[in-house]
């Protein structure tokens, strides 16, 4: 795990930049960022003028001068009111510019994630980038926050140094140190002492806390491993039911949270160490300005209470300006873990992005209807599934791809679709016309009944007739009544039910491409006939190909692309494909 060198900020720099100098909302952005930055040189001067105050009211009350005191303690009350409304409207500001910042990030890595199908191909060619989820929803708001309030509280700790430090230094004249029955006077004592005191807390706190930075950035993982682990089971409730895994699920999730508390129990120890020292270090800071200063107290009288207490006050200003990094050293090492895994999230989609433009070479071209020309389809390790593929699909033409599992059919329709990279060759469909993909598992997004039916595309017209007339096509008779009822649908209804309304999906958006990879797998041959003979009828004009093991669907299509392993392919008619099949012992049902 790196540390907080060039690297760090260059990485810091590429994540932030963006909404800074190229979004919309960047001189919005700026502007505030300059009245916060203005708010807080307008506290550091009112924290200038209190220092200057103690001198005055405490010497005020040493020589008994009751009217010059109360006249402090309303200049006092003065600053104070100032000071709490700067320090107030600071806030207010900083956060509305965390949540602005931390929208624009969202909506740019969300874009980012999504577009070109990055999603699925981090998961495909897995690059080991764990839950991007967590990452765009939790990590994105913990570094515009704590980006701005390190930031802030540098660039704080730098103007109260180089305020306070002129004033630190010219009291420093005031000390006279005795030694040996003599006094001396050191330039900048104060100053030096300061300095001193801060670097050696400063490096220590270093050495103590560093284990910190690693400890917190597995932490994140492993709590969002342990926490994706339950989303698992709830998204596959059913199939971990029927197993009678819930042992199982019970051991895998103990493991995961054993290494959340194993991690956290390390955390701890290292804290507690850190604490023991920041601690210490923060009490001693109280009283060591005046182990520097109550010997020349006693000598020089001329110092007086008011000195003493701007000393001291100038002392822990400047010190604690000098002891930033100490007092802040957690929250650093929670924003350097946040960073990292920001980073490698951004590297992880730029890695992807580059293998989509060196490995994706199937070009997709306008074409009158399905064209495949010279495509060449491989596996990640190069190995070829289907090799110079050349295929024409007519409009209201149906085609069949059979083959051994394993031989390429699901990944040859990722290729038709445009989401599997590895490959080359071209891909023709009419630009006008949108394809609608069916995989063997619909997905069924949150929402209504009605959401679910017209995902992706929508529907101009989605009135309930029209939906119920669909889903009573379709065999869903039961569901009439529950489009407005908002359930998680991929457990409520059953994978034949889901397929079910997945072809509702075709009949409500009458796509004029259709690609079914096994769709109607989950149901019986005679329900699976209804509903291809049900897609002929009412969509005479639209092109099916269908991947598929049955036999049965033969009789739905008018050619089949068979896939025979190593690349070889052949496309066969119906006739061909009985002659085929009857020499394998089995025969192809006829229309009834």
């Amino acid at each position: 795990m790196r540390q907080f060198n060039r690297e760090f900020f260059r990485d810091l720099w590429q994540i932030s930049k963006p909404y800074w100098l190229h979004s919309e909302d960047r001189w919005l952005a700026r502007g505030v960022f300059a009245l916060v930055i203005g708010l807080n040189l307008f506290m550091v001067f009112l924290s200038y003028r209190i220092t200057q105050w103690y001198a005055v009211f405490w010497n005020a009350v040493q020589h008994y001068q009751a009217s010059a005191a109360w006249q402090q303690i309303l200049v006092f009350c003065g600053l104070a009111t100032a000071y709490i409304i700067a320090a107030v409207s600071q806030s207010f500001f900083t956060e509305m510019l965390v949540i602005r910042w931390r929208r624009w990030l969202t909506h740019s890595y969300l874009d980012a994630w999504l577009a070109r199908r990055t999603f699925y191909h981090m998961q495909v060619l897995g690059d080991g980038t764990d839950n991007p989820d967590q990452r765009i929803s939790e990590d994105l708001a913990s570094f515009t926050s704590q980006t701005l309030n390190i930031v802030i509280g540098l660039f704080s700790s730098v103007v109260t140094l180089a305020t306070f430090i002129f004033m630190l230094w010219e009291l420093s004249a005031m000390i006279w140190i005795p030694l040996h029955g003599q006094t001396i006077s050191i330039p900048g004592y104060l100053v030096w002492a300061a300095l001193i005191y801060s670097v050696f807390g400063t490096v220590v706190t270093a050495l103590i806390g560093r284990p910190l930075i690693r400890l917190n950035f597995n932490q994140e993982r492993y709590q969002a491993d342990f926490r994706f682990s339950m989303m698992r089971l709830r998204e596959n409730s059913e199939s971990v039911a029927l197993y009678g895994g819930e042992a199982r699920e019970a051991q895998h999730f103990r493991a995961r949270f054993a290494e959340v508390y194993a991690n956290f129990w390390r955390i701890i120890w290292r804290s507690m160490r850190l604490n023991w020292w920041t601690s210490a270090y923060g009490q001693i800071a109280i009283i060591f300005p005046l182990i520097v200063c109550l010997p020349a107290y006693f000598v020089n009288k001329d110092i007086g209470v008011g000195g003493l207490q701007q000393i001291m006050s100038a002392f822990a200003q400047v010190q604690g300006a000098l002891s930033f990094i100490v007092s802040s050293y957690t929250t650093l090492a929670n924003w350097h873990a946040v960073v990292d895994r920001l980073r490698f999230f951004r590297q992880s989609m730029q890695e992807v992005h580059e293998i989509q433009e060196h490995h994706y070479h199937i070009e997709r071209v306008e074409a009158a209807q399905l064209e495949v020309s010279a495509l060449n389809v491989r596996l990640p390790d190069g190995r070829e599934l289907v090799h110079d593929l050349n295929l024409r699909v007519a409009a209201g033409e149906h085609l069949l791809i059979m083959g051994a599992s394993g031989s390429g059919k699901s990944t040859l329709i990722r290729a038709l679709a445009g989401i599997w990279p590895y490959g080359d060759g071209k891909v023709g469909l009419p630009a006008a016309d949108r394809p609608l993909f069916l995989p063997q598992r619909p997905y069924l997004p949150m929402g209504s009944l009605r959401e679910t039916l017209v995902y992706p595309f929508g529907l101009k017209d989605d009135s309930d007739t029209l939906l119920q007339v669909a889903l009573r096509s379709v065999g869903l008779p039961q569901l009439v009544d529950q489009l407005n009822e908002t359930k998680l649908w991929s457990h409520t209804l059953s994978l034949g039910e889901q397929q079910r309304l997945a072809f509702a999906r075709i009949l409500l958006q009458k796509p004029r491409w259709i690609f079914l990879d096994e769709a109607s797998s989950a149901l019986d041959e005679r329900a699976e006939g209804e509903l291809y003979r049900l897609l002929a009828e009412t969509l005479p004009g639209s092109a099916i190909i269908s991947v598929g093991h049955r036999s049965s669907l033969w009789r739905y299509h008018d050619r089949c692309l068979r896939l025979l392993g190593r690349g070889a392919w052949r496309l066969e008619t119906q006739a061909e494909g009985e002659e085929a099949q009857l020499a394998f012992g089995y025969s192809v049902p006829t229309v009834p």
